[in-house]
């Protein structure tokens, strides 16, 4: 088929998967679809939000950039203190200066989140705290949003 001139060229349609992207495609089950495993959370748009998150690990979503943690069955700002949320590899909770497991400190009133280090009392400007920071505020937001 020919375009006209001034007109957009003909394309083929992409499939609506394909265009959104993972955070997109969180919204799109169900809402009363839950997993087996979050049956019993009694909060159900975090049961909800654990089973997508779930689903959109498999597709490809990185596990760092969830913001419940399937580990605790929480939003991640409620359990990202844990010493299992330190990953060392990554850097994630983690100052490579001093070797040794960042804190983080929710503020849930302004939505503020600070990441420290115990031992030499600074933020490290890496990639992993950064994302930490922005993930923690992004459960705080979708917790807190009704």
């Amino acid at each position: 088929m020919d375009s006209q001139p001034g007109s957009a060229p003909a394309t083929t349609a992409e499939p609506t998967s394909s265009r959104r992207n993972r955070r997109d495609r969180l919204a799109l089950h169900p809402a009363d679809f839950v997993d087996a495993r979050y049956t019993d959370v009694v909060d159900r748009r975090l049961a909800r939000t654990l089973t997508a998150e779930d689903r959109s690990e498999e597709d490809g979503l990185d596990p760092l950039e969830r913001v419940t943690c399937r580990t605790h069955r929480r939003w991640l700002h409620d359990c990202v203190a844990s010493p299992l949320h330190v990953v060392i590899v990554t850097g994630t909770r983690w100052c490579r200066a001093c070797e040794c497991a960042l804190n983080v400190a929710i503020d849930q009133l302004a939505g503020d989140v600070a990441v420290r280090c115990p031992s030499c009392g600074g933020t490290p400007a890496t990639r992993a705290t950064r994302q930490l920071v922005r993930a923690c505020r992004a459960s705080l937001a979708t917790a807190s949003d009704h």
